[in-house]
């Protein structure tokens, strides 16, 4: 053990690099794990649970930083906000449902942390982990013993007579729709600055993997595996019916032109939860984000069984030879 002091002590003295490595490492040591706690806007149960964890994440000397998750913005309105978690935090867990993690997705998305989803609200596509495991699949978070999945994000830009008016990071979609009124509305799509079609629709849907079983699912577009470098643009109720969905590499730019006067309100959607007017011959861009979201995966569930659960996709639907269902 002496000579091994000894040894150490040679080479740290005779050498300045490793001497900064190894009180880097020891830093490294010290310095204590910081955990970001984003709960359920205004949701009483979600603000106990975020207390109780908090409690506990502080009992095993972890730095913990708790925050509530804003109101949903007003309409037309897409200056930033300051952020709600600093930028020093080593995993995000948010505790609600996948609105929740939508809404904290696009919050801590600069920050690129682990995100761990609790969920406390419906259906759970993104909020893996049930309340009831919450604390074992903490606890092997902060063990770095659970897969982290990277997950493509969306940027979208508006453009009106050429100018920029807005911009905006999607995890699910881009949605655009019309009112509430019987009456269609005309998009010019084009892929790459190259025309593809004029949809003549209720609207349409540019999703990510992540997405495709949100909106996208009820009209009529197909499921993707959430971790695909791709995205779908789904038309909603095409007048055309050979208007179907189609999936494009990551690598491409979609446009959007609305090219009529619509004689009601067509709204620009992103996640659901932010809304923006679009005008006739406003332009949208979208694109994928420079940013990804990483998701960390439930210990006890396969994405499989979750789309076999929250689908509810059953067995057989008919008797066997054994004339059991």
């Amino acid at each position: 053990m002496k000579e091994w002091k000894r040894f150490r002590n040679y080479l740290s003295e005779g050498n300045p690099v490793l001497t900064q490595i190894i009180q880097k490492l020891r830093k490294t040591a010290m310095a204590k794990t910081s955990v970001g706690i984003i709960f359920k806007y205004n949701f009483a149960p979600a603000r106990n649970e975020a207390q109780k964890l908090e409690a506990w994440l502080r009992d095993k000397g972890v730095n913990v930083f708790s925050a509530e998750m804003r109101a949903r913005a007003q309409r037309n309105t897409c200056s930033e906000e300051a952020p709600i978690l600093p930028a020093s935090v080593d995993f995000v867990v948010v505790l609600g449902g996948d609105g929740t993690l939508l809404a904290a997705a696009r919050e801590v998305a600069k920050y690129e942390v682990p995100i761990l989803g609790v969920n406390l609200g419906g259906l759970g596509f993104l909020t893996e982990v049930p309340i009831k495991r919450i604390y074992p699949a903490v606890g092997l978070m902060l063990k770095n013993q659970l897969e982290v999945e990277s997950r493509l994000m969306l940027e979208t830009k508006v453009l009106r007579e050429g100018e920029e008016v807005c911009r905006f990071i999607v995890f699910n979609d881009v949605v655009i729709n019309k009112g509430p009124l019987a009456r269609i509305i005309d998009l010019d799509v084009s892929i790459n600055d190259e025309f593809l079609t004029t949809f003549r629709a209720d609207g349409l849907i540019i999703s990510t993997p992540t997405g495709s079983t949100a909106y996208n699912l009820s009209a009529g577009g197909p499921v993707l595996y959430p971790t695909i470098e791709s995205f779908i643009l789904t038309p909603i109720c095409p007048f055309t019916l050979t208007n179907r969905p189609i999936i494009l590499p990551d690598t491409h730019v979609i446009s959007v032109r609305l090219t009529k006067e619509s004689e009601e309100k067509v709204s620009l959607t992103f996640d659901g939860q932010l809304g923006f007017e679009f005008f006739s011959d406003d332009v949208v861009m979208v694109y994928k984000s420079e940013k990804k979201i990483k998701l960390i995966k439930s210990p006890d569930h396969s994405y499989f069984e979750i789309l076999r659960e929250k689908l509810m996709w059953g067995g057989a639907t008919y008797k066997n030879e054994r004339g059991i269902d």
